[in-house]
C-alpha cells in the first residue's frame, strides 16, 4: 500500500493504493480520511483488484478549493471521473461511507458508464425530498439538527478546531457501537441530532477515557494530524451543499440506480435513529434495482469499516465476485 498524488484535471487528488486489477474506489465520509479504507485496501488487493482510496476534496492531502460552492456531489462526481482518466481507467467499482456513500450512489447514477457497480455504507440511496432539505431538518429556539448546525460559517468549524483531537475522539466514540446499544430512549450518545444553540455540539458528548479498540493511537494520531493542517472548512462544506445538491439534482428525478449494488450498514448505527430510515432502506430495491444485498452488521455503530474491517471486506470481496470482471 503506497500514497502519492495524483494530478487529475479538476484537483490534485492524495491517495493510497495497492494492488493490481479490476478497479475499486473507496471514498470515505465526515470526520474521515482515505485512511478508514486501510483495511479494505489491503484486503481487496491481496484479492486480485487495484484499489484506490483518495482523500476527497478538502481533507487530507488532497485539494481544498476556497469557495464552498466548491463541494457539491457535482464536483465530487467529477473528481471521481477525473480520477479515472487520470489512472487510465475506464471503468471502476465505487464504494462508499457515510458522504462517501451519497457520492457514490451519485455517481452510480449519473455515469453508469464509468461505475459498473456501487457499494454504500450508512447512507442508504433515497429518493429526492419535495423541498430543499434545510427546509425539513428540525429545528426550534433552543436547538437544531445537527446538518443545519454544519451548515453554520461560526458554527462546528470554530467548535470543531479549538481542540482537534478531542472534536475527533468524542465524535468518534459517541457515533460507534462501544457508545451504546442505540435504542429508544436509552441515552446512547448521538454526535449527529439535535444540538443545543447555546452550548453547541461538543459538550453534550463523553470523552471516553480509551480509545476504542479498532482505532490505534498511531492512526488516531495520523487523523488527528490530517484536520489540524486541513481543518474542517472542507468536510463541513458538504453539508453547506445540501440545498444546492437537491436543486442540481432535479434532472436526475425519477431516475433508478441500474447497475449491481450493495448496501450495508451498522445496527447500532446513528443513521438508524432518523425517523423513517428503516422505511427508507427497506424500499430501496424500488429505486435500485440491481441491488444484490442489504445488510445490518451486528453490535457495529457508524465507522463500519473500521469497527468491522473483516466482515465488511468480505461482503465486498462477495459482491465484487458476482461482477463480470
Amino acid at each position: 500500500m503506497i500514497e502519492k498524488t495524483i494530478n487529475t484535471r479538476t484537483i490534485s487528488i492524495s491517495v493510497l493504493e495497492a494492488g493490481e486489477g479490476p478497479l475499486v474506489i473507496l471514498c470515505h465520509g465526515f470526520p474521515e480520511t482515505k485512511r478508514a479504507w486501510r483495511h479494505q485496501v489491503t484486503a481487496l488487493a491481496k484479492a486480485g483488484y487495484r484499489v484506490v482510496a483518495p482523500d476527497l476534496r478538502g481533507y487530507g492531502k488532497t485539494d481544498a478549493p476556497a469557495r464552498d460552492d466548491q463541494y457539491s456531489v457535482v464536483h465530487a462526481v467529477g473528481d471521481l471521473v477525473a480520477l479515472l482518466d487520470a489512472l487510465g481507467e475506464q471503468q471502476a467499482v465505487l464504494v462508499g461511507h457515510d458522504w462517501g456513500a451519497t457520492i457514490a450512489w451519485q455517481a452510480a447514477l449519473m455515469r453508469p458508464d464509468r461505475f459498473r457497480a456501487v457499494a454504500a455504507l450508512s447512507v442508504p440511496f433515497m429518493g429526492q425530498p419535495p423541498v430543499p432539505p434545510s427546509q425539513i431538518f428540525p429545528q426550534n429556539d433552543q436547538a437544531l439538527f445537527y446538518t443545519l448546525y454544519f451548515q453554520e460559517p461560526q458554527g462546528a468549524e470554530v467548535e470543531f478546531k479549538r481542540d482537534v483531537a478531542l472534536t475527533l475522539r468524542k465524535l468518534l466514540f459517541a457515533a460507534s457501537g462501544e457508545a451504546g446499544p442505540r435504542k429508544a430512549g436509552d441515552a446512547t450518545p448521538n454526535p449527529f441530532g439535535m444540538v443545543d444553540r447555546k452550548t453547541g455540539l461538543l459538550p453534550s458528548l463523553p470523552d471516553p477515557k480509551t480509545l476504542p479498540a479498532w482505532l490505534p493511537q498511531d492512526e488516531f494520531d495520523q487523523l488527528v494530524h490530517a484536520f489540524e493542517k486541513s481543518g474542517f472548512a472542507g468536510g463541513l462544506n458538504y453539508y453547506r451543499n445540501l440545498d444546492r445538491n437537491w436543486e442540481l439534482q432535479q434532472a436526475n428525478i425519477g431516475q433508478l440506480v441500474s447497475v449491481p449494488a450493495l448496501f450495508m450498514i451498522g445496527e447500532r448505527d446513528t443513521g438508524l435513529s432518523i425517523p423513517g430510515m428503516d422505511q427508507i432502506i427497506a424500499a430501496m430495491p424500488s429505486l435500485v434495482p440491481g441491488l444484490r444485498g442489504s445488510h445490518v452488521l451486528g453490535g457495529a455503530g457508524h465507522w463500519l469499516q473500521q469497527e468491522r474491517p473483516e466482515e465488511v471486506s468480505g461482503l465486498l470481496l462477495d459482491f465484487l465476485n458476482t461482477l463480470e470482471n
